[in-house]
This record gives C-alpha cells, sequence and structure tokens, in this order.
C-alpha cells in the first residue's frame, strides 16, 4: 500500500498563510469546523456516538461485560479503550495490530475519561474483590481528515453519556447481551473536552486539516472542564517554548467554551 502524505508546495503554502493569519477554509486559527454528534447510532451497544468535525468521521461503541476488579481497587470497575484506525478511512492506515498512532490515541482519550473521573467507578462494583463492571469504549475512524484526537474524545464523552447498563442474571452470572436496564451508566454533570493544539511555524492553531496535520511540528492535547485542566499529553518531537504554551492556555478557555456549547447540547 502507497501511503500518502501532503506535498512540499501544499506544506509550504500552508506555512505561509498561517504567517498572514490565514487558514485554506477561511478558518480562524483558534476556530473548529462544523460539529455534528448523534448518539445511539448502534443497536448492539450499550452506548454508541458518531462524530463529523469536518470532514473527519468517527464512531464510537460503549459496550459493558463483567470482570475481576484490579487488587489495588476491589470495589471499583474497570475501564478499557481501543482505536481502530481503519483503511477505509484513509490509504495511510493499513490491517493488521494496532501501529503507535492507534495506541497513542487510545491511551490519550482513556487519560482524559480516567483523570477527570468521569466515571463512577465504584458504582460499577457488583460484588467486592470478585464481580464488577468492565466499559470497553471502542473507537473507529471512518474518515480521517485531520484531528482524530479530538474527534474521538468528543465521541467518547457522548457514547458514554448515552450508555444504561445492560441485564445482569444474578442466577446464571451472565450478561443479558442485548438486553438494557432503564439504569444509565453513572457519569458526572459535567464532562471533560480535550482539544489539540498544533505548533506550525511560529503559530498555534486547533483542529487541522490532514494537510495542516502533515505540516505540525508539535502538539499538545488538554483534557478540561470549565477552566480544571484534568489531562495533559504532548506529541510530535518539537519543543514548546514557555511562551508558546502560555498562548496555547490563553487559547484553551475561549476555545473550550465555543466547543462545550456544541457538545453540551446533544450529551446533556
Amino acid at each position: 500500500m502507497i501511503k500518502q502524505t501532503t506535498s512540499k508546495i501544499t506544506q509550504e503554502r500552508i506555512q505561509r498563510y498561517l504567517e498572514e493569519g490565514k487558514r485554506f477554509d477561511d478558518r480562524k486559527l483558534n476556530e473548529f469546523r462544523e460539529l455534528s454528534i448523534e448518539t445511539g447510532v448502534s443497536k448492539n451497544a450499550e452506548g454508541s456516538a458518531k462524530v463529523k468535525l469536518g470532514k473527519t468521521e468517527v464512531l464510537v461503541g460503549v459496550k459493558m461485560n463483567i470482570g475481576t476488579p484490579y487488587s489495588d481497587s476491589p470495589n471499583k470497575g474497570n475501564m478499557m479503550v481501543n482505536a481502530e484506525l481503519l483503511p477505509l478511512s484513509s490509504p495511510r492506515f493499513e490491517k493488521g495490530p494496532p501501529k503507535f498512532s492507534a495506541i497513542e490515541l487510545a491511551r490519550v482519550i482513556d487519560r482524559g475519561i480516567r483523570e477527570y473521573k468521569f466515571i463512577d467507578f465504584e458504582k460499577l462494583c457488583i460484588k467486592e474483590g470478585e464481580k464488577v463492571w468492565t466499559v470497553f469504549i471502542d473507537i473507529y475512524s471512518i474518515n480521517d481528515d485531520g484531528n482524530l484526537l479530538d474527534a474521538a474524545g468528543i465521541g467518547a464523552v457522548a457514547a458514554l453519556r448515552d450508555a444504561k447498563i445492560p441485564k445482569y442474571d444474578e442466577k446464571k452470572e451472565m450478561v443479558l447481551f442485548g438486553e438494557l436496564t432503564n439504569k444509565k451508566l453513572s457519569v458526572k454533570k459535567d464532562f471533560p473536552v480535550s482539544i489539540t493544539f498544533h505548533k506550525i511555524g511560529k503559530n498555534i492553531i486547533v483542529d487541522p486539516t490532514r494537510e495542516e496535520e502533515d505540516v505540525s511540528e508539535a502538539r499538545v492535547t488538554i483534557g478540561s472542564s470549565k477552566g480544571i485542566i484534568s489531562s495533559m499529553q504532548k506529541g510530535e518531537p518539537v519543543a514548546l517554548e514557555i511562551e508558546e504554551f502560555e498562548k496555547i492556555l490563553d487559547m484553551l478557555e475561549k476555545t473550550w467554551d465555543n466547543i462545550f456549547k456544541k457538545i453540551e447540547k446533544v450529551v446533556k
């Protein structure tokens, strides 16, 4: 399979445009593309969401099963996040075991949810030390036009909000898959939103297209809610100067408020 890359001419044009404060699609540097969120898209999942961010599209499903708690948290449920970057979404992705980009995406989403304590894991305990619910979050790329990280983060929150606890037969000790209770998965009223900032030259931008991501020299994903930062993940080899990071924090509040309102309309 031939992996596509953005041409050098396009990369130079992007850098030149950004120096003038412009982007190819006329957005501001701190402006997201059009966002749409649809929940309940899967009949087989306990919770699900489809997110479109510009042309980027992801599908997120939540499944639950019975598992054994970890020894250091005998009264808490578990969570696992998996990401599959499907070849149908981009010729850059190949079949086979998860590559670094898929593993990193899953870990960033996991950290954003876990560190914010979005899920009440104690309420997932069935029998302390023996039996708890495990929450599986599966992320699938449908189309990659840049910024899968933020699209997946939004999808994970929306799918968790949509999730209901499946029925459990205590006598047979088995989950009745396909049969849901009316009990929602216990999550916080507020929710974390992950925003990834990219450094291109002397500029900082959000929600890059695929071409802009190819030019990105450094990125940092910040998970926060209403001014409280709960997680942070640095990516790419180039370092961020203190002044650049201060600029990112200045951009965070305004950018977060704008995207939060769009998400809240769907997942509140």
